[in-house]
This record gives structure tokens, sequence and C-alpha cells, in this order.
């Protein structure tokens, strides 16, 4: 069984701190349970524009994927980075917010 993750904002490994603060940052919800073969899954959204996931509210990755590294430029990098920073996650707060209509 693995952890429950920790719901908040997360950064993937593609966000470019240069950028705007919510280029690749998403909200994780929570996890969720495949019945047939007990795989867990992280349930999360973006929290900027993403055509890709057309009229699906949601993404979902494995657990295993959500939580693990990714090797770039020959260094193992976490693929999500739990956000920490208060200024950052009032502001990110705000984006959820005029995105989803939600407190």
């Amino acid at each position: 069984m693995n952890p429950p993750i920790i719901k908040g904002f997360y950064y993937h490994y593609k966000h470019n701190a240069e950028g705007e603060i919510n280029n690749y940052a998403y909200e994780v919800i929570g996890t969720g349970l495949h019945t047939e073969d007990r795989t867990y899954f992280v349930i999360y959204r973006p929290l900027y524009v993403n055509t890709f996931l057309g009229s699906a509210g949601y993404c979902i990755r494995p657990y295993e994927m959500f939580t693990g590294n990714v090797e770039i430029n020959g260094k193992l990098v976490k693929r999500f980075e739990k956000i920490e920073y208060e200024d950052l996650i009032l502001k990110l707060g705000q984006i959820k917010r005029e995105m989803y209509g939600e407190v």
C-alpha cells in the first residue's frame, strides 16, 4: 500500500521558474484506487489552460510515476515537487479560484 499523497500545489519538472508562476503547476486532489488491480493513482488538475485534457476535469498518474524521478541531462530530479512557499501557495490558490470557482 502506498502512503497517502499530500494534497496541495506541485510543480512538474518542466516548470520554468522564469515564466508564469502557474506554468506546469498542479493542484493535487488526492489518491484513487483502481478497483480491479488495486493500483493507486494520484488525482490532480492543472493551474494553467491545458487543451490536452479536453473535457476531462482531472489528470491521473500511477502513484509510483507521480512520486518518482526522471532523468534530465544525466541528473535525477523529482517528477513533481510539492510547493512549500506560502507566497506561491497564496497566488496559486487565487489562480485556482479564478479557474475553477472554488474556495
